[in-house]
């Protein structure tokens, strides 16, 4: 008996502790207060662990901001980015950045899950980048990194036998993520089939939620990067006062004199840390690209159908190439205007008429801050119609889901005429 007592004394502590935590973790209830201070790293930070959780999220979202969708090119934080401007001048919204290298459209399907209560009835900016639209879509490792099980476990307490949900599952298992759980895939295997889950899977479903959850509140926050420095340097470049011919030459004497050592209008670090070395192989080496034929317009579609579901307004904005960059690499532009009649199409013609296309822009000095991405000129004249989109109220949307944009014969269409 002594020796029980012994023991029980020396490890009594740890079973009662570890029985506390897991019931903690399976509840419903958990700790649900985020700082403000968390809430403006996080908004800034880009970080996968906020991106594939959803605490952080959905305190900021139900807040005044906005999440911006995108991938790269939100990481190009210039003076004219859209979280400078708004800090700067006082904006009665504030982007929350959900996007990174790598993030796509399933990607980003798969993020909304969470917060699909925060879009709903609300604003979004949507940015497309055309470099998605490759023939087998966004890369299996790459999905992998930017993957939550919280947010699979999410739609799979929601999900119907629909088209949406079942192509979305359908998607899922192509992925190796689809295997991180054998519980998990088998739901997900029936949900493709159209089939219903049993009650018992749907308790699983519910006490996995809650563990994941509360794992989210409790370590989603732990490794943000700090940006807000890059903001405050960005405001004090601008104008006290927001004045566009003002900015328009803040872009022009920033686009000047970071690209001093290039041809291409490329800013100079990028020069120097990615293509200096190898810009020379690199000629023509773009003339067989296709952006198309790609199974991206269906991962786009689900995309499209959750915001529909949600009745989220959204400002869509297709940011151009550099041209100079296209001329030399041989990328096509007769097939890059066939990519924006495509996509332009799929959105219209279903109700999403908020599009920006600034596909004619590439040849503009400083539009661009590399090959790519959007810089100085660029942010500048997204600021043009992003701002009055989110500051000003808009007319609800009305849309319609056409489920042909989920078929194959979609993702292999060419030759698309705009009516």
């Amino acid at each position: 008996m002594n020796v029980f007592k012994k023991l029980f004394k020396i490890f009594g502590p740890v079973i009662f502790a570890a029985l506390f935590l897991f019931v903690f973790l399976i509840s419903p209830f958990g700790v649900k207060n985020i700082s403000q201070t968390t809430i403006q790293k996080a908004a800034l930070s880009q970080s996968p662990n906020v991106f594939k959780g959803t605490a952080v999220k959905e305190a900021a979202l139900s807040q005044n901001y906005v999440p911006f969708f995108g991938s790269s090119e939100l990481s190009r934080m210039d003076a004219l980015h859209p979280s400078v401007l708004a800090q700067k001048y006082h904006r009665n919204y504030r982007p929350f950045l959900l996007g990174s290298p790598g993030t796509q459209s399933l990607t980003h399907y798969w993020g909304m899950q969470g917060i699909r209560k925060q879009l709903t009835g609300k604003k979004a900016v949507f940015i497309i980048s055309p470099q998605w639209f490759v023939k087998k879509g966004v890369d299996p490792n790459a999905f992998s990194f930017y993957y939550s099980n919280l947010e699979t476990v999410e739609w799979l307490r929601h999900a119907r036998n629909t088209r949406m949900d079942r192509y979305a599952a359908e998607r899922l298992l192509t992925m190796p993520s689809a295997s991180s759980s054998d519980t998990l895939k088998k739901c997900i295997l029936e949900v493709a089939a159209g089939q219903k889950l049993s009650s018992t899977e749907k308790t699983y479903l519910d006490l996995k939620y809650n563990m994941l959850k509360h794992e989210d509140q409790m370590f989603s926050v732990i490794t943000l990067k700090d940006r807000r420095s890059l903001i405050e340097a960005g405001e004090k470049q601008l104008p006290d006062t927001y004045n566009v011919a003002k900015l328009n030459e803040v872009a022009e004497n920033l686009g000047k004199s970071n690209t001093t050592n290039n041809r291409f209008n490329v800013n100079n670090s990028f020069w120097n840390k990615r293509l200096k070395k190898s810009y020379q192989r690199l000629k023509n080496e773009q003339s067989n690209f296709s952006y198309i034929k790609s199974v991206e317009y269906s991962d786009f579609e689900l995309v499209l159908n959750q915001f529909a579901k949600q009745n989220t307004n959204v400002l869509f904005i297709i940011p151009p190439i550099n041209q100079k960059w296209a001329d030399y690499t041989g990328l096509s532009m007769n097939m890059v205007h066939q990519f924006n009649r495509k996509i332009k199409y799929q959105l219209n013609s279903q109700g999403f008429n908020n599009v920006v296309d600034l596909s004619d822009d590439g040849a503009s000095p400083y539009f661009m801050q590399d090959t790519i991405h959007l810089g100085w000129k660029g942010w500048l004249k997204v600021d043009q119609y992003v701002n009055p989109f989110l500051s000003k109220k808009q007319k609800a949307p009305s849309y319609k889901i056409n489920n042909y944009f989920y078929t194959k014969n979609w993702q292999q269409k060419a030759n698309i005429t705009l009516e």
